[in-house]
C-alpha cells in the first residue's frame, strides 16, 4: 500500500470502495459514461475523476456538457475531497517527484471551486 489513497471512498470515509463509489457508479451509468473493459481500478481513483470531469467538459461522453453538468459532477465527486488529497501529496514524505502535482492540483481544485461559485 502506498502512502495516499487517493480515492474518494478512502477520503470520505476512511475505507475503500464505500458509498462514494457506488454513488459515483449511479451517477455515471445515467450518464451514458461506462468504464473500460481493461481498467481494473475503481472509478473513484483521483486519475480517473479528472479524466472523467476532463470528458464532461469537452463533450467526449454522451451526456450533457452544459455548465450545469460540470458543476454537478465537481460538487458531488470531487470538491468535497480532492483538494485534501492534493494538499496531502504535496507533503507526502515519499512524494517528491508528485509533490509538485500536489500543488497544482490543489491550485486547480480551488480555481474551479470559486468558477463554480460565481456561476
Amino acid at each position: 500500500r502506498g502512502e495516499l489513497l487517493p480515492y474518494a471512498s478512502y477520503y470520505l470515509t476512511g475505507f475503500l470502495n464505500e458509498k462514494p463509489l457506488a454513488e459515483l457508479r449511479t451517477d455515471l451509468m445515467a450518464r451514458g459514461i461506462r468504464a473500460r473493459s481493461d481498467i481494473k481500478e475503481p472509478e473513484d481513483h483521483i486519475g480517473t475523476l479528472c479524466e472523467i470531469m476532463a470528458g464532461i467538459i469537452t463533450g467526449d461522453f454522451p451526456c450533457d456538457s452544459d455548465l450545469s453538468s460540470q458543476k454537478s459532477f465537481f460538487d458531488g465527486h470531487l470538491a468535497k475531497w480532492a483538494g485534501l488529497f492534493f494538499t496531502d501529496l504535496e507533503e507526502a514524505q515519499g512524494a517528491i517527484f508528485y509533490a509538485p502535482v500536489g500543488s497544482l492540483g490543489r491550485a486547480f481544485m480551488a480555481v474551479e471551486a470559486d468558477a463554480f461559485a460565481i456561476q
